[in-house]
């Protein structure tokens, strides 16, 4: 893994050292503030000089810098160099050089305790904080209780989460969020369509609960060419990653997440779908150019998912001719303006009900120049956000909770698909 730790200021001061092993001396420090900091022409966040390699973060006005002379993961140095800096925000906020400065004996004891001899540890929050401390002093009997507790989170199998945490009222919350992907060609052919989603969870649950939940009784992970038999309606997931609480080896046989949950708000999984996406607009596109001074627009928007849903802050963006003077527009549903400083006219849908239907037409007038230059076109934007709607499919077939005090709780689950200047058609 790593021998050396370093944290930077902009100047290429040290702010923080930290050697690990005996490969590397504390002088190294002066071959990165020579190489990369006094060097504007670098970018890449790894630089690699004769067997010494430099993986640095920079954040705010500090470099985050991670060195190592071996053959290591370069993923996982950035795993636990953005481990360390979300570390470093629980206990102060904010990393930068004056916080550095002013908790350089908190972070030097931080640096103890997630990494040995270059090797990450244990670097959960609600387990750190439980013997590193910036609070008052404790009584020699609380020191003596947080110090048992400490000892079984540290060996125990869930170092996520402590065994004495109590609510009144037990509830899990699950949030599927969506995020849609797409590039549709003038003629109306799917370019580019994809999902990134990810499942987040929020548990306040007394105990030591163990939850499970099911997903879609077709699902297929990780297809691979024709080695996977497709079938109608399967959801198909690639790319998945899981919290270190869920059990693999029994969402592998049966398709179920298991697993005991950290305390609070934590993201469960993150997956990516690239087959058989449910597109939840239809955009038809009729733009043309009558004259030199003149474009005319037809937009025709259609909500294609279920008719009892809703589709929330449905915004279009249709870009115009950098020569535009003005814009006359007329919709049926929402409001269209024209903004010049954007060289768009922005269409702004409150509320559309699901299979719902509406008409945009537009007329640009353009103002006269020497030399005419073709017009791009680039694509028309489209940002909503649908509740209850799925565009990869994934459903939550069910939500359960165990625990041996046999205690009731309530569940709840919450899809949202929503795109941000990621759904785009040609026209």
């Amino acid at each position: 893994m790593i021998s050396a730790f370093f944290i930077f200021n902009q100047k290429g001061e040290v702010l923080i050292s930290r050697l690990f092993r005996q490969d590397l001396k504390r002088s190294i420090s002066d071959v990165f503030r020579i190489q990369v900091i006094s060097n504007p022409d670098v970018r890449s966040p790894i630089i690699t000089l004769g067997s010494t390699s430099f993986f640095h973060v920079r954040i705010n006005n500090v470099y985050v810098v991670g060195v190592t002379k071996c053959n290591a993961s370069a993923a996982l140095v950035f795993e636990f160099l953005y481990r360390f800096i979300t570390i470093s925000r629980s206990y102060f906020s904010k990393l930068d050089e004056e916080s550095v400065k002013n908790n350089f004996v908190l972070i030097y004891e931080l640096l103890d305790e997630i990494i040995d001899f270059g090797f990450p540890q244990n670097s959960e929050i609600d387990t750190l904080k439980m013997y590193i401390t910036t609070e008052s002093i404790k009584s020699e009997m609380a020191v003596r209780e947080d110090s048992s507790k400490i000892t079984i989170q540290a060996t125990g199998a869930t170092s996520w989460r402590r065994s004495d945490v109590k609510y009144r009222k037990n509830e899990a919350f699950v949030d599927v969020i969506e995020t849609v992907n797409l590039l549709m060609s003038k003629e109306g052919a799917v370019l580019r369509a994809d999902v990134d989603g990810q499942i987040l969870m929020r548990a306040y649950l007394s105990g030591t609960p163990e939850c499970k939940f099911g997903l879609n009784d077709k699902l297929v992970l990780q297809k691979r060419g024709d080695q996977v038999a497709k079938s109608d309606g399967a959801v198909e997931l690639d790319d998945c990653q899981f919290h270190q609480c869920v059990r693999l080896g029994k969402f592998d046989s049966d398709r179920s997440i298991s697993f005991i949950p950290p305390d609070g708000e934590f993201e469960l999984m993150r997956y990516r779908s690239t087959s058989n996406i449910n597109l939840p607009f239809r955009l038809q596109t009729h733009v043309t150019e009558p004259s030199k001074s003149k474009v005319e627009y037809t937009i025709h928007l259609k909500a294609s998912f279920d008719p009892k849903l809703n589709a929330n802050n449905v915004v279009l963006r249709i870009p115009t001719p950098l020569n535009t003077t003005g814009v006359q527009a007329k919709v049926g549903v929402g409001k269209a303006k024209y903004v010049p400083g954007d060289n768009v006219i922005v269409w702004k849908i409150p509320r559309l009900q699901g299979a719902q239907e509406c008409t945009l037409t537009a007329e640009a007038d353009l103002a006269a120049t020497t030399h005419r230059q073709a017009w791009s076109r680039p694509p028309i934007q489209v940002d909503f956000s649908v509740v209850m709607f799925t565009a990869s499919g994934l459903l939550v077939r069910f939500l359960k909770v165990f625990e041996k005090s046999g205690y009731n709780s309530v569940k709840w689950v919450r899809y949202l698909s929503k795109a941000n200047g990621s759904y785009q058609i040609r026209f």
